[in-house]
């Protein structure tokens, strides 16, 4: 579905990770900062959720937090939520941020008709997975990674879906 500019509906996005506590609240926060600053906060709003059920009301990881306010980030409100088979008519986009949450989505949607679910850098000129930063630690090149998806998925929605 394209969205006109004088359209009053908002685009909705849900970002998807394994336990919803580190890589897809990192993306969510980043994007909601972003979004505020370019203006698009009335348009777009952004949610995130997990493919499994092992962290449901989890706060987001610690060190996924401490990484974020390095970088200036707004923390906000969060504890972990599955992703449900009844989502998939409530949001417009779903951005996993590897394959496996892809086909694990899928097991739960069952298909995806309307094309709506994605890789966060599949945006991006060079796409590819975002490695899980709970078995690697690696929350500096998983924040690298969030953002220039970002970047590329904000271009993307107002090039393409506002």
């Amino acid at each position: 579905m394209i969205y006109n500019l004088n359209m009053q509906r908002q685009l909705k996005i849900m970002f998807v990770c394994l336990g919803n506590i580190c890589r897809s609240p990192m993306a969510e926060f980043i994007m909601k900062d972003k979004i505020r600053e370019r203006g698009l906060a009335k348009r777009v709003q952004v949610f995130s959720c997990a493919t499994s059920y092992s962290e449901n009301g989890n706060p987001v990881y610690p060190p996924a937090v401490s990484k974020l306010k390095k970088e200036g980030v707004t923390i906000y409100p969060h504890a972990s939520v599955t992703i449900e088979k009844e989502d998939y008519d409530k949001y417009d986009m779903f951005i996993a941020m590897e394959k496996r949450n892809i086909e694990r989505m899928m097991l739960k949607f069952g298909n995806d008709p309307d094309n709506k679910v994605s890789r966060l850098l599949d945006y991006s000129d060079n796409p590819r997975d975002i490695a899980d930063p709970w078995y690697n630690d690696d929350f500096d090149t998983c924040y690298k990674d969030i953002v220039e998806g970002v970047d590329a998925l904000i271009d993307y929605i107002i090039q393409n879906r506002l």
